[in-house]
């Protein structure tokens, strides 16, 4: 099978523009079919400011309410995503700027109102409904599906959807046709054991340690989803999961020793 990278960049990257310069040039260096995900939230936090709409966040995620749903479409899928698009066409990597709604990539629904109503948020149906025969297609024409976190509910509803849950929903959906590494980069060198420290990286997670070092709390609160959907992704079919330094996306994406390598 040919290989093929999801790359999902992180938001403090995305919020540095030298960072993002750079990690832009290492990305379309790296060979091989490959799509990026990307989010924008603090982007997205500042335009609502401006235009006198408080963004409300609860346990860290964002209430998307109609007012907030258009900042968020105007944001992940035009500004930011275009301006990543043009960026790679700059550097000579033949892009093209989608979100879960364009040739019905990613269908999804609007989450159900429990204890909280999060609004006109996003969850993916399932990695079986995306279009898969599109985005081979894409692949075999060597053009880079760039993804804004956005998906649709089918009845003519954008939905602002988790950026690690479309990389992940993506790399599952595509293993059946490619051999897939998931790769989420972002600021930190890779998944550490003092968020603190950046020399205390785990080089190589497998399931038996997951469960010793989550019994211990010796991984950071915030870092457990990502982990947990990282191991249900490569329980899908997805060969690897890379958590590391965006910096060093060209030694990852290659499979070389950088970062938090997560394996069964």
């Amino acid at each position: 099978m040919q290989k093929l990278n999801v790359i999902k960049i992180g938001g403090n990257v995305l919020d540095n523009p030298a960072q993002l310069e750079q990690f832009l040039t290492d990305f379309a260096s790296v060979p091989g079919p490959k799509v990026l995900v990307h989010g924008g939230g603090k982007i997205a936090s500042e335009l609502s400011k401006q235009l006198g709409i408080e963004p409300n966040m609860v346990n860290g995620r964002r209430i998307t309410d109609a007012d907030t749903l258009r900042v968020v479409t105007m944001v992940y899928g035009g500004l930011l995503n275009k301006n990543l698009v043009a960026q790679l066409q700059a550097r000579g990597c033949n892009s093209l700027g989608l979100t879960g709604a364009d040739a019905n990539v990613i269908p999804a629904h609007k989450r159900p109102v429990k204890d909280i109503d999060y609004g006109f948020v996003g969850d993916v149906e399932s990695p079986e409904q995306v279009n898969v025969t599109f985005l081979a297609s894409l692949a075999e024409q060597c053009i880079v599906p760039v993804f804004a976190a956005l998906t649709h509910d089918g009845k003519g509803n954008m939905l602002n959807t988790n950026a690690d849950t479309i990389a992940s929903t993506l790399a599952v959906a595509l293993s059946g046709h490619f051999e897939v590494s998931l790769v989420y980069s972002f600021e930190k060198k890779g998944v550490l054991l003092d968020v603190e420290d950046e020399t205390s990286v785990i080089h190589h997670l497998q399931p038996p340690y997951y469960a010793e070092l989550k019994e211990q709390g010796a991984i950071f609160a915030g870092m457990l989803p990502k982990l947990d959907n990282a191991f249900a992704a490569l329980e899908q079919g997805v060969k690897a999961v890379i958590i590391g330094d965006a910096a060093e996306i060209q030694i990852i994406a290659g499979g070389g020793k950088a970062g938090t390598r997560i394996t069964l």
